[in-house]
């Protein structure tokens, strides 16, 4: 009896139907898993990881070929996984040390009734950038806001789009946020250099929100009281948990220092830990060398009178980073096997016969985003897949890969917040009560992203060419 598992058979080329089979079914397998038995996206993943082992085997392959297709996926994204892992142990000493809640203490000082909106954007901005998360933003100090907004006569539909562009402006562009490692991750470049490149059009986007909130914010100005009591009691919690001292601001402009320096990523990263670990004990009572390894492995918990605060600061830590680094390992399973078989490539070249110029082909990646964002409901997938599918056409067109994480992140990361059905939208209608018709026309900045890095594509803005150096890099397999 033969074992299909061994044996060696003649391996086919993939036709365009193979590769469709395999994405249709982790399509209908996401769907089902996420928005059906609301699961985490994990084990769909792994499922489809089956289905694209199963077509593999039709194709020919066997079960050698196959695992080293899977282990060569994951050994893509390892320099992302490390960063990971740092970025976990380092939130946990930006916490003990009272980085992270400085960063947010004087966020909160912004807050100013004759600009709420313009102040709401900024506040949640500093805290999202400052934990790398937007729905810890949301939920923490975007439920204050709405609150303080109410009491303002603020309509709810701009304050919740204040809230929500301010969160994920800081989720997209803070080095601690695990989809601001995920893309370059994908695309085959560093995350300094990632954040680096979002700068020119991210910052556009983000002044185009401010101007839009403060115009608007000025046309509706109220002179009624304004109860800003949610604000007070999360500084008031602040300050009688952890000292404030403006020189804990010191490890994110280390980190801040090193991407303009470029410093790689890891060591730049790690430097920000070290620097958070050596001032804790001295910057806070009662932490001491244990404390600080303790944190950095299982993460800190804040134990205050104030659930919100608890809620934003017990995080961090390498074994909260676990979910994303093993949801990063599934996927690149799947892409390995995909682009082992060269079944990513039957889809790309499917897609880009059809495209012309540079423009073009960011695109269609930006469109290919969103429509995983609506289709497969969860944020991460949209960063994922598309970025294994559309590594090798930005090789071949010459592309840095910067350019491809830039549009991932432009528009996997921030649209996914637009559709009621995807994980980011059921968390924000059910955190802060507000559904997605309601906040979606004012997240200026989460729709305004996919469209501008798609207008400066034309001007070369978001489509940078490799030097000869750096090709021959990417076709090595090497980071960019």
């Amino acid at each position: 009896m033969k074992n299909i598992f061994t044996e060696e058979r003649e391996v086919k080329t993939p036709k365009l139907y193979h590769a469709l089979i395999t994405f249709l079914c982790l399509v209908v397998i996401m769907m089902v898993g996420i928005k059906v038995y609301g699961v985490d996206p994990h084990i769909p993943m792994f499922l489809g990881v089956i289905v694209a082992a199963i077509m593999a085997m039709v194709l020919g392959y066997n079960w050698k070929d196959i695992e080293k297709m899977m282990v060569d996926g994951i050994s893509k994204a390892m320099q992302s996984i490390l960063i990971l892992a740092i970025v976990g142990m380092m939130i946990g000493a930006w916490l003990i040390s009272g980085t992270i809640p400085t960063m947010i203490y004087y966020g909160l000082k912004l807050l100013s009734p004759k600009v709420f909106l313009v102040a709401a954007v900024l506040i949640c901005s500093i805290t999202s950038l400052a934990t790398g998360t937007s729905w810890g933003t949301m939920g923490t100090m975007g439920l204050a806001l709405i609150g303080i907004g109410s009491g303002l006569g603020m309509p709810i539909g701009p304050t919740a789009g204040a809230v929500i562009c301010g969160a994920y402006f800081g989720d997209k562009m803070s080095p601690l946020s695990d989809t601001t490692n995920l893309a370059p991750a994908m695309a085959g470049t560093d995350v300094f250099t990632h954040v680096k490149y979002m700068l020119k059009s991210t910052i556009i986007a983000y002044l185009i929100s401010l101007a839009f909130f403060a115009v608007y914010g000025f046309m509706h100005a109220t002179s009624g009281n304004v109860d800003t009591s949610q604000a007070t009691v999360l500084m008031d919690g602040i300050k009688a948990s952890f000292n404030i001292n403006p020189i804990l601001l010191l490890p994110p402009l280390v980190v801040i220092l090193s991407i303009a320096l470029k410093v790689p990523a890891i060591p730049g990263i790690t430097l920000g830990l070290l620097v958070a670990a050596v001032m804790a004990p001295f910057a806070q009572s009662g932490v001491n060398i244990g404390g600080i390894l303790d944190v950095a492995l299982n993460g800190f918990v804040l134990e205050s009178d104030v659930e919100a605060l608890n809620d934003l600061l017990s995080t961090g830590g390498l074994m909260n980073m676990s979910s994303s680094i093993l949801m990063t390992m599934i996927a690149m399973m799947f892409g390995g096997i995909m682009e082992g078989t060269g079944q990513l490539a039957v889809i790309i070249e499917a897609i880009t016969k059809h495209i012309k110029g540079d423009a073009g082909l960011i695109g269609a990646t930006e469109a290919t985003c969103i429509l995983s964002n609506v289709v497969m409901p969860e944020q991460y997938i949209s960063i994922l897949v598309p970025g294994r599918m559309f590594a090798p056409a930005y090789r071949k067109a010459g592309l840095h890969p910067k350019c491809l994480s830039n549009a991932l992140e432009s528009s996997g990361t921030v649209t996914s917040c637009l559709v009621p059905w995807n994980t980011c939208g059921m968390f924000i209608a059910a955190t802060l009560g507000v559904s997605t018709s309601v906040y979606a026309p004012w997240a200026v900045f989460n729709y305004v992203m996919p469209i501008l890095c798609f207008v400066l594509a034309f001007f070369g803005v978001t489509a940078t060419k490799m030097t000869p150096e750096e090709q021959a890099k990417a076709d090595a397999g090497e980071l960019v």
